[in-house]
């Protein structure tokens, strides 16, 4: 049984202890005392469960909420070295792609979009 059931099931309960509350005690007859005894016993079973599936859910969230945690630690400390790995090289990269090879004609990168906006870059015939 889900949370929205158990929820229905004690609201439609209340609603027919509410009529017979509503009865004064004098004139309530012996069945109807039964059976507002009978519907708080069973409206306070429902109201049990729905806080053991609210707690349960509750310590499902934390204990995933913990594992998340653990994960991401997990991945910060194994992505460290790779990092520091990825670093260097591209470092060294940029300072050797800053010089262009002597003699090779260069486009800027400005001068590329532009060509690229004036006719689409497969169709164009500066390229």
């Amino acid at each position: 049984m889900d949370d929205i059931q158990l929820c229905k099931d004690i609201m439609n309960l209340k609603k027919e202890l509410q009529s017979l509350v509503a009865i004064p005690e004098k004139e309530k007859t012996k069945m109807e005392k039964q059976r507002e005894d009978e519907l708080i016993q069973k409206i306070h079973r429902l109201v049990q469960k729905r806080d053991f599936l609210v707690d349960d859910a509750e310590v499902e969230r934390l204990r995933e909420k913990e594992e998340d945690k653990e994960m991401a630690d997990f991945l910060r400390t194994k992505l460290k070295p790779l990092d520091k790995a990825t670093q260097s090289p591209t470092s060294s990269r940029a300072e050797k792609k800053a010089e262009p090879p002597p003699g090779k004609p260069t486009i800027a990168k400005a001068g590329l979009a532009i060509i690229k906006d004036c006719c689409g870059a497969t169709q164009c015939n500066i390229m």
